[in-house]
């Protein structure tokens, strides 16, 4: 006699795989592109291979990040350091579907940045919740692509709240510290609490300290991005 076996993600214990499934729609991932100045070396390799002609005097480098979809029309938040200076920006929803983004509103001195993206229909959206409500010990999730290795899943707790920091002339203010881990390429993601709700947008970690992340409170940001929601 055949027994049915219930697949192991379908146990009641595993309840992130359902609020993953859910959130994982609505984030996306960021590779932008802009120019830097040529390396010493990379102009030596040029002048050994191309002895008659000009060094060229940028070239493109890439970098990652996330961020989430917080309007049906394409609108999406993320962080202004992912798309500072970005010649180019290209977001890649779960789908695979591959879009350009928009920089339509950014506030530098707080590290948040509005993008948008086109679309014949409506987009699914990460639904927001409330940083103030959040409690230290709480469990949270972190959506992101952090080295470029997209809707890579972590989960951790609140390890501490309302952490005022300023880094690189940059004001982050209702920081919450978190011990899911982060990585670079994870800025702009969204810090989900149980209820499938973004509480926070990941900021930034403490290079070569493992266990602290940090994200921007919700509840702060509201305010500032109400008439894109």
């Amino acid at each position: 006699m055949r027994t049915f076996r219930q697949p192991s993600y379908m146990h009641p214990a595993n309840y992130f795989v359902p609020i993953v499934e859910k959130a994982k729609p609505a984030i996306i991932s960021i590779t932008t592109e802009d120019y830097a100045v040529n390396r010493k070396m990379t102009k030596i390799l040029h002048q050994f291979l191309f002895p008659n002609s000009q060094a060229p005097s940028k070239e493109v480098r890439r970098s990652f990040g996330t961020g989430f979809i917080i309007h049906p029309r394409g609108y999406v938040l993320t962080s202004e350091h992912v798309v500072h200076n970005a010649k180019a920006i290209h977001v890649k929803l779960t789908s695979g579907e591959m879009k350009q983004g928009e920089v339509i509103w950014r506030d530098q001195a707080r590290d948040l940045a509005l993008l948008h993206i086109a679309s014949r229909g409506a987009l699914p959206v990460l639904p927001l919740g409330s940083s103030t409500e959040t409690q230290v010990g709480e469990l949270v999730i972190s959506i992101g692509n952090p080295l470029g290795l997209e809707n890579t899943v972590t989960t951790g707790i609140i390890s501490a709240k309302n952490r005022p920091v300023q880094i690189a002339g940059r004001k982050y203010e209702d920081i919450i510290q978190t011990d899911a881990a982060i990585n670079p390429g994870n800025s702009g993601g969204p810090l989900i609490n149980m209820n499938g709700e973004a509480v926070g947008m990941n900021a930034f970690i403490i290079r070569d300290n493992h266990g602290l992340g940090f994200a921007i409170g919700i509840d702060s940001i509201k305010p500032l991005i109400r008439k894109f929601l």
